[in-house]
């Protein structure tokens, strides 16, 4: 009886500046999704700490450095908390689609404005069209873009593009790859938490048990709102556990997306 897929070949990318600790260096494994069992193979690796990034999974192998800890939300058991519960009213008359990947001007224009009013100095910030396009469309797996829309104005279309997620579906999960939206509307404040409770609402509704929201980075403070979802389970030597069962020490920090 053969094997569902061959076991994968990984590689080790060279050291670079850590974009989250100072002074640290930063190293990741990955291997290549293709082939027929892409799909599962992204599945088995997701489940060990991979992300998913165009046709490559990847995972932090930082030789000095243990910081970065893959975290999920237990979505059929989450239970939004008073302010969260007041961000899905004011945001609840938005129109949500999933969509296949494919990239809109509209999309790209969304992603500019945001990259350069939270992350001018970031990795993506030159993303150009054609690596947005990479970005989206080069997936061998279930990818959506989740589109937030303004509701619909009578005879006008489909409402104003205000928030977007680069979404995978597992078979356990809901992956959340890279989330984008307006940062100037000023009645859409609180937008970003929003995407994430929509996704967790949206996988406990499917049956899906979690939505992966990438490493959480102890000492770092970028992304900490992310934390405000539990219950979070982190992965450790021991496998998935309950974010609360680890050192007090290593619970303070933020998320890495």
């Amino acid at each position: 009886m053969s094997a569902p897929f061959r076991f994968p070949r990984f590689f080790v990318t060279s050291p670079s500046a850590c974009p989250y600790l100072p002074g640290k260096t930063e190293r990741k494994v990955f291997t290549e999704l293709n082939g027929a069992h892409a799909t599962e193979l992204n599945d088995a690796l997701g489940r060990i700490g991979f992300r998913r990034s165009q046709g490559v999974a990847y995972r932090p192998s930082c030789a000095d450095c243990q910081a970065c800890v893959s975290v999920r939300v237990v979505a059929s058991q989450f239970e939004p908390s008073a302010t969260q519960r007041k961000l899905l009213k004011r945001h609840g008359d938005l129109a949500v689609t999933a969509c296949k990947p494919w990239t809109t001007q509209e999309q790209y224009d969304l992603l500019r404005g945001y990259l350069s009013a939270r992350h001018p100095g970031g990795g993506m910030a030159d993303m150009d069209e054609h690596d947005f396009a990479d970005m989206v469309e080069q997936s061998p797996v279930k990818t959506y873009v989740v589109e937030y829309r303004e509701p619909r104005p009578t005879g006008r279309g489909p409402g104003k593009l205000v928030g977007a997620c680069l979404t995978d579906q597992q078979a356990d999960g809901l992956s959340m790859i890279y989330s984008f939206y307006d940062v100037d509307e000023e009645a859409r404040q609180g937008l970003g938490t929003f995407i994430i409770l929509d996704h967790i609402i949206r996988a406990a509704k499917a049956g899906l048990p979690y939505v992966y929201l990438g490493y959480w980075v102890q000492g770092s403070e970028r992304m900490a709102y992310k934390a405000r979802f539990r219950p979070l389970e982190r992965l450790g030597r021991d496998g998935w556990r309950p974010f609360e069962d680890a050192p007090a020490g290593a619970r303070r920090g933020a998320l890495r997306a």
